[in-house]
């Protein structure tokens, strides 16, 4: 990883039910041995980051995380030539079959299988090799990258199977489906420990680990989708009072290589383009396939598969520096402006592309993500603000927000924010439109829906059982205790 460097260790990783088969084996010769392995602090750190690594594999950012969130929001239309799984999940037709909704599932389960082994083994590691705040940390991180995946399974699929211990391998018959408050339990657990074992900032060597700022955001992004606002409240103040995060003067370098880990980033998932481009397509993430595909994929100098939707372009205010920032146009410089955007089918993707320094967008992209930002964060607090003690106090979080891209404060004639409702439609567009393409939006669609705040209903092609995603057909093949019965409703 960029900055986290992961020790090439082979672990056995016993027994994962939500992967392939294929994925799985079991009698690698050439790897270490759980009962063998957690000896050291070193072989710690490096089970760590193999938590970590999980988050670069295809199904995670590397490729599905991203398309699957960004297709079913109201974002994206057919740009080149999507796939005709995509296409799918785009126009909400998918089934049970659809394989970036298996591979999506498959991502997150091997990150709550590595988290798992890690929480498991590493409390086991001999004092001498690791030191008490050192443990404590490693599992704080652990923690909270559980609580992450478990987060985009709960709030995607609903109930799940919840699986916190590591398979016993001599033979599991697979977990159940749990109630959705079963997982939500696990998760602020997880959270809590997390807050209390994480440090506040990182040296340099260790930038990209998660932080206690990046534990209390989450427990916030929690609460906010159950629509509890009163407890989301605490933990964005513990952020916003911090003063670890502040708003970085140009929005355009939460995007690009050179803007990574700035302050107003509280969790990116990291990628380096420092290894073998032939390996790029590793799918079980073992750190050394650190590539990104997004910019191939959205780029209009790319594949240009997608392309930004009209009710995307369409939001944004007149003047608002952030669509520069967001789109390439027609007549738009790129590499190192040395060449004009020419004859494309614009406005098209800029946001995570590596056009601005390169003649050609290529597979091998080390662009970070920026999964919580500290805008997102300030946005969650003006929502907070309005329902709990009414527009005026929401106001200084929202224009705190516009005033970085000099946009006007608030209230508008578009939007006067006179009262609730107005205040709230204000903070609809504006989280769309400072948050675009940046996987936020799907999980803001689906929660809105849920507590009734949808005026009208921004996915076309939605159909109520899009609720939830369907269980992969392989999950419910290979789960033991899963049959046709436990699927979601209307698949």
């Amino acid at each position: 990883m960029k900055k986290i460097v992961i020790i090439s260790l082979t672990l056995v990783f016993i027994g994962i039910y939500s992967c392939d088969e294929e994925e799985l084996a079991l009698d690698n010769p050439n790897a270490i041995p759980t009962s063998n392995f957690y000896q050291t602090g070193e072989q710690a750190e490096s089970a760590v980051n193999a938590i970590y690594a999980a988050l670069q594999t295809n199904g995670m950012y590397k490729r599905e995380y991203f398309y699957v969130h960004d297709l079913l929001s109201d974002e994206y239309q057919i740009g080149g030539g999507l796939e005709a799984q995509r296409i799918q999940v785009l126009d909400h037709t998918f089934d049970s079959s659809n394989p970036l909704i298996k591979d999506l599932w498959n991502g997150l389960y091997r990150v709550v299988q590595r988290s798992n082994l890690v929480l498991e083994n590493v409390p086991n590691v001999p004092a001498e090799g690791l030191s008490q705040e050192l443990k404590e940390r490693f599992l704080g991180e652990a923690r909270f990258l559980r609580a992450f995946a478990l987060f985009d399974l709960v709030s995607l699929w609903g109930e799940i199977p919840l699986q916190i211990k590591v398979p016993d391998p001599s033979g599991s018959q697979g977990e159940p489906l749990s109630p959705e408050q079963a997982v939500y339990d696990v998760i602020f657990n997880d959270l809590e420990i997390a807050i209390n074992n994480l440090p506040i900032n990182y040296d340099n060597s260790n930038l990209g680990r998660v932080t206690k700022g990046a534990a209390q955001a989450l427990v916030a992004k929690v609460h906010m989708f159950r629509g509890d606002v009163v407890l989301a409240r605490p933990f964005l103040e513990e952020v916003i009072n911090s003063g670890v995060y502040s708003l970085v003067a140009n929005y355009g370098d939460n995007f690009t290589i050179e803007g990574e880990n700035n302050s107003e980033s509280v969790f990116e998932v990291q990628f380096s383009g420092e290894n073998d481009p032939k390996k790029q397509w590793d799918a079980v993430g073992t750190g050394l396939t650190e590539t990104t595909f997004r910019g191939q994929e959205y780029s209009p100098i790319g594949w240009r598969n997608v392309k930004p939707s009209d009710s995307l372009v369409a939001d944004f205010e007149e003047n608002d520096p952030r669509f520069k920032a967001s789109f390439y146009e027609n007549g738009d410089l790129f590499n190192n402006a040395q060449d004009t955007i020419g004859g494309q089918n614009t406005p098209a993707t800029r946001k995570y592309t590596t056009a601005y320094f390169r003649d050609s967008e290529q597979e091998v992209s080390s662009i970070n993500f920026r999964v919580i930002r500290y805008a997102d964060v300030l946005l969650m607090m003006a929502e907070v603000e309005n329902e709990l003690s009414g527009p005026a106090a929401a106001l200084p979080f929202i224009n705190q927000v516009r005033a970085r891209v000099e946009m006007p404060a608030y209230p508008t004639t578009a939007f006067p924010f006179s009262n609730q409702q107005e205040a709230f439609e204000a903070i609809v567009h504006e989280r769309r439109v400072e948050l675009n393409q940046e996987q936020v939006r799907n999980r803001d669609i689906r929660r809105w829906r849920r507590q009734g705040k949808l005026a009208i209903e921004p996915i076309k092609v939605f159909q109520p059982r899009n609720n939830f995603l369907p269980l992969p057909i392989s999950e419910i093949n290979n789960n033991q205790s899963l049959d046709l019965d436990d699927q979601k409703p209307g698949y």
